[in-house]
């Protein structure tokens, strides 16, 4: 029996060729996968550090709500950043992040501590000390979440489309405005 060497040699190359396309498709579909999963990781970060960085903010306000009802501000404020997890969450940052994600957390992170600082030396709510720390920690917190917005591939919300004049709300305060008067 003769074989039909081009009916073998076609059938041979159409068996390669199905065999790479199907190990293309798989390698395609893995990176793709990988990446989603790392998308997916990422956003989850990134929200967990707004949410500590929050969560040490709001603990702050409440501290300077009452500044002189708390025994040891320094270790009450000192507490309510260990408390928030930032900390860990900021190593998380630095290991996992983007340069420009990790910067604009480091810089939210350095004005929350300037915050704590305010803070923990006194300032009050309704104080200058304080206000003055306030706003350059939203002005953070707003550059943190357009960094994050920009690498997700979203764009940065603008202070109109909440009806506001600025992120930070310095402008409309009624704490800075009825200091400066």
């Amino acid at each position: 029996m003769a074989i039909e060497w081009t009916t073998l040699v076609a059938t041979g190359s159409g068996a390669v060729i199905a065999l790479a396309g199907t190990l293309l498709n798989d390698h395609l579909r893995d990176r793709r996968e990988t990446r989603r999963g790392r998308q997916t990781r990422s956003r989850d970060l990134y929200a967990q550090f707004i949410v500590a960085a929050g969560a040490c903010h709001t603990r702050l306000r409440q501290i300077a709500q009452e500044p002189g009802g708390q025994p040891d501000l320094d270790a009450v404020t000192r507490d309510a950043l260990t408390e928030a997890g930032i900390h860990e969450i900021r190593e998380r940052l630095f290991i996992d992040a983007t340069e420009n994600v990790a910067a604009a957390g480091q810089t939210l992170y350095e004005r929350l501590r300037d915050l704590r600082r305010a803070v923990a030396e006194g300032a009050s709510w309704s104080s200058r000390e304080f206000h003055d720390v306030y706003h350059p920690y939203l002005d953070a917190a707003w550059g943190y979440r357009a960094a994050v917005r920009k690498e997700l591939g979203s764009a940065p919300f603008v202070p109109s489309a909440f009806g506001w004049v600025t992120l930070n709300g310095a402008a409309t305060c009624p704490v800075c405005q009825s200091i400066e008067t």
